[in-house]
């Protein structure tokens, strides 16, 4: 019989090696489900691993999709690593959309290209002033982050829905809810023509490169994760586990507002109701399939943007409903979970002693 031996230490082979056994376990269960749908297991293949990556406009277009994944896991992954547990980083992700849109607005036929610096500002502050609250809360009266973060997403929610519903809303909209377009000079500048990526990507690219330096290559990194897995440590050390509490909200926050700011003054150019992509909560699983690490973040942004865009073509081409993004983001993250085991545990066979 099989059964499960506790290692000495934990395995760095397999800390790398279970994400990517993770995502062979993920495949092989969706060929079964296609198959069980009626579907060519080959051709549903390809439509999440070949389709978003054949042509130059399709990597621009996972491009878009992996900016806000990566900008909001490198923040999430400064909180994990501080043992500081923001699960709300969509609603951070919604405010710093509704702060971008909110100066995009005030652009006018006249207005020069600086704006586009303001907007991304304005989002990076709305994100770290939503952030702040559960800092606040958590810092004052103990209050449990995971909740607060993920009660504050749906607070966003309804100030984005009051604000497109009414004094934000376009009047010459035809009563959809919407705001007016934004004038062209607060759009974000574009990496190439033809494509919609932005300098966004460059931005969260340039982001990993400083994450890495800050959590492994400077002091201020080690009393940020020492502070908050150890606060008694820290507090011998020197450290102090509230500036970590409050660093690592705050720069989680100004990630998931600069991601939003980016969305909405880029791909979207308005604010809608649809501004929520569920971003905030997929970068949770970008963050951990990457080890919180910023090159493993860079890579699982990237097969999570091949999931949302094959998703969006399993349904136009194969009718499959779009929800199947879903299904393959939920199949990565159990299938890790369960691969994480052999990290600590090697499977033996035979009699338990």
């Amino acid at each position: 019989m099989l059964r499960l031996e506790p290692r000495p230490a934990p395995s760095r082979l397999w800390a790398w090696a279970s994400p990517l056994l993770a995502l062979a376990m993920t495949v092989l269960i969706g060929v079964v489900l296609f198959a069980l749908l009626g579907k060519d297991p080959v051709r549903g293949l390809q439509v999440f691993f070949w389709e978003p990556v054949k042509s130059a406009y399709a990597l621009g277009e996972l491009g878009v999709k992996a900016t806000p994944l990566l900008l909001i896991a490198l923040g999430l992954a400064v909180c994990f690593r501080s043992n500081v547990w923001n699960i709300g980083a969509e609603g951070q992700f919604i405010i710093g959309a509704v702060a971008a849109g909110g100066v995009a607005l005030q652009a006018g036929p006249d207005t020069g290209r600086w704006i586009v610096v303001a907007v991304l500002l304005a989002g990076v502050l709305g994100g770290m002033a939503w952030a702040g609250i559960t800092a606040l809360l958590r810092d004052k009266f103990n209050a449990g982050e995971i909740l607060v973060s993920l009660m504050l997403v749906y607070v966003a929610v309804q100030v984005l829905g009051y604000l497109v519903y009414g004094p934000w809303k376009d009047p010459a909209g035809y009563n959809f809810p919407q705001t007016r377009s934004f004038d062209a000079a607060t759009q974000i500048p574009r990496l190439m023509a033809g494509s919609r990526a932005s300098v966004g990507l460059l931005l969260a690219l340039a982001g990993s490169a400083l994450l890495w330096v800050y959590l492994f290559r400077s002091r201020a990194g080690l009393a940020q994760q020492v502070g908050g897995l150890a606060p008694a440590a820290a507090r011998y050390a020197g450290f102090s586990s509230r500036r970590a509490l409050w660093m690592a909200l705050l720069v989680s926050g100004g990630c998931a507002g600069l991601a939003g700011a980016l969305e909405v003054a880029g791909p979207l150019g308005q604010l809608t109701p649809y501004v929520p992509a569920g971003y905030g909560f997929a970068a949770i699983i970008v963050a951990f399939v990457g080890r919180l690490h910023p090159l493993g973040m860079v890579l699982s942004a990237i097969l999570m943007s091949m999931f949302y865009i094959g998703g969006e073509l399993a349904q136009s081409r194969l009718g499959l409903p779009k929800s199947l993004t879903g299904v393959f983001q939920g199949l990565l993250l159990f299938a890790l979970l369960a691969c994480d085991t052999l990290v600590n545990y090697r499977v033996r066979w035979g009699r338990s002693v």
